[in-house]
């Protein structure tokens, strides 16, 4: 899905009300579309780019990749006062199970991948 912010979000709910995680586990779903809403602001932001949304359930994990035309690879920063910005990798980490960001011949990829808490076992 090529798309905005709010254009991806609502897409990334729908699919994850398909895998029933709305009402099974809305802690996740509220990480996955804050995460979703970062990762394309920031291909739309600093990559000044359109942002390429995939999902992908592989029955233990939830693969949110994002595409963008930048070469640059993101690192979350120190959060600082004089900044309103730059915390969105910081949140990445902080929410995803884990992220992994890969270069393309075109961009990059920045995938963050999420566990359900009701697949823990």
């Amino acid at each position: 899905m090529n798309s905005t912010v709010k254009e991806a979000r609502d897409w990334a709910r729908r699919h994850l009300d398909t895998l029933g995680w709305s009402s099974s586990d809305p802690e996740t779903v509220d990480a996955v579309l804050l995460t979703v809403s970062e990762l394309v602001t920031n291909a739309h932001r600093h990559a000044r780019s359109s942002a390429q949304l995939v999902l992908a359930w592989d029955s233990r994990c939830l693969h949110i990749s994002v595409h963008d035309a930048s070469a640059d690879l993101p690192t979350p920063r120190a959060p600082s006062t004089e900044s309103i910005g730059g915390r969105g990798m910081l949140l990445v980490d902080a929410l995803a199970d884990s992220w992994e960001t890969r270069p393309c011949p075109h961009g990059k990829t920045v995938t963050a991948c999420f566990r359900p808490s009701s697949a823990a076992s």
